[in-house]
């Protein structure tokens, strides 16, 4: 818990010294967001108007993907094709009996030199196929609970976590576990399958050098296309990778997999349902700006910050957008809407004010109109719910809790609870 804690408050830390440095003061205030028109997601580029659920599956969702990958997320190449599969360890009798461990390797080259590890735990005692959240995690598998069977990874980890040199070591065992509520998902019947994010892309700009993208270079070339993908693209082609696994698995249900992030990774979950609909259901988490909140309202974080600060997040064509969110041709909302007629949690936190809670409960709330085509309800209310009501009863969820940006037990029984209408 102490280093759980010392992350947020570093990164808290960082976050303002961010802003500060690019001589900008986040605007928090209703009051003085400028007006601006959100793009009507049933409206294609030729003036026509969806009227069915056909017409937006057929003509408009993809104009409106078409316009996310080449404008923000970056295209991504398909899975390789020599990629395979090798379960590493297995421990039927891990976490005191209550579940079974495994230790996957996803191999992206027939001489497996690239590849990342999925955690994956099963409940015990139940029956099996059993529906799974799936996520990526920050700092290594290993971080996630204090399993000590759980390997160390071998790659490159932020020194913001308490490293000096950047290798993981033994100290951090556990350290994340308060963000993966592990015990909570087995209790209920969920599996959970984590994967480090640094296994597909580490999280510091080294010029695309490192992770998964080299292997995808045509000659001569050292970095991806202004249109192609990045860190957060790549995040979320791995989430599919692990995808590819998980239905070759007959102890999990491939049709109910959940896929979820926090901050950051709550960006590339959501794009990762976007671009693949074998995901039954898809959690944000206090994902912000690129995430789950309208970047024309320009609260907190915004398109400028976030390239300026992680340039090697979105792919190079969304930085013509920086300061001129007015001229973006989509907004998140559109973005949400991609997951119809599946089901979207959306989870705000009431001092994460950098991620702009109401615009994340807004990127909800005007996806609904895609989601009525479908004779579905999403966002079943049109005002923020109070802090700690959460909203369950929609095709869409939202809840605003109390506390800061992170993600914990109470965010956790809320994804559980939801899911449990859909994947139960």
């Amino acid at each position: 818990m102490k280093n759980t804690r010392f992350l947020l408050f570093v990164q808290c830390f960082l976050l303002v010294q961010m802003a500060l440095s690019y001589g900008q003061t986040a605007n928090y205030d209703e009051d003085k967001i400028a007006s601006y028109v959100l793009p009507d997601p049933l409206k294609s580029g030729d003036g026509s108007i969806a009227k069915t659920s056909g017409e937006w599956v057929e003509k408009r969702r993809p104009e409106i993907l078409e316009l996310f990958e080449t404008q923000m997320f970056g295209k991504a190449p398909q899975a390789p094709k020599d990629m395979h599969f090798k379960v590493l360890s297995e421990d039927r009798q891990a976490l005191g009996g209550k579940a079974t461990r495994k230790e996957i390797n996803v191999y992206f080259s027939k001489n497996e030199d690239r590849y990342m590890t999925i955690l994956m735990y099963l409940p015990n005692g139940v029956a099996k196929p059993v529906p799974l959240f799936l996520g990526l995690n920050f700092y290594g598998n290993y971080t996630v609970h204090a399993d000590p069977g759980i390997s160390i990874t071998p790659n490159w980890v932020s020194n913001r976590a308490g490293i000096t040199d950047n290798r993981a070591d033994e100290s951090l065992r556990g350290s994340n576990s308060a963000y993966w509520a592990i015990e909570l998902m087995l209790q209920n019947g969920y599996g959970v399958a984590t994967v480090y994010c640094g296994d597909i892309a580490p999280d510091y700009d080294n010029g695309f050098r490192e992770g998964i993208f080299p292997m995808f270079y045509a000659d001569g070339q050292s970095k991806p296309n202004p249109d192609e993908w990045q860190n957060v693209a790549a995040w979320a082609w791995g989430l599919s990778r692990a995808m590819d696994y998980l239905e070759t698995d007959g102890q999990v249900d491939a049709k109910k997999v959940a896929v979820t992030g926090h901050s950051r990774l709550g960006k590339a979950a959501l794009w990762a349902g976007a671009t693949d609909p074998r995901f039954a259901l898809v959690v944000s988490n206090e994902s912000g700006c690129g995430g789950a909140a309208l970047s024309k309202r320009i609260v907190g974080e915004t398109v400028e910050l976030i390239n300026k600060q992680f340039p090697y997040w979105f792919c190079d064509n969304f930085k013509q957008y920086n300061n001129r969110e007015e001229d973006l041709p989509f907004d998140q909302h559109e973005l949400i809407a991609l997951m119809a007629p599946r089901p979207v949690y959306i989870a705000s936190a009431e001092e994460d004010l950098w991620a702009d809670p109401k615009g994340e409960f807004l990127g909800g709330f005007y996806a609904n109109p895609v989601y009525e085509l479908f004779g579905l309800t999403g966002l079943p209310v049109s005002e923020m719910p109070a802090v700690n009501q959460p909203v369950l009863s929609g095709q869409i969820g939202y809840h605003i809790r109390t506390g800061a940006h992170a993600i914990t037990a109470y965010d956790w029984e809320q994804f559980i609870r939801f899911a449990d209408r859909f994947l139960k």
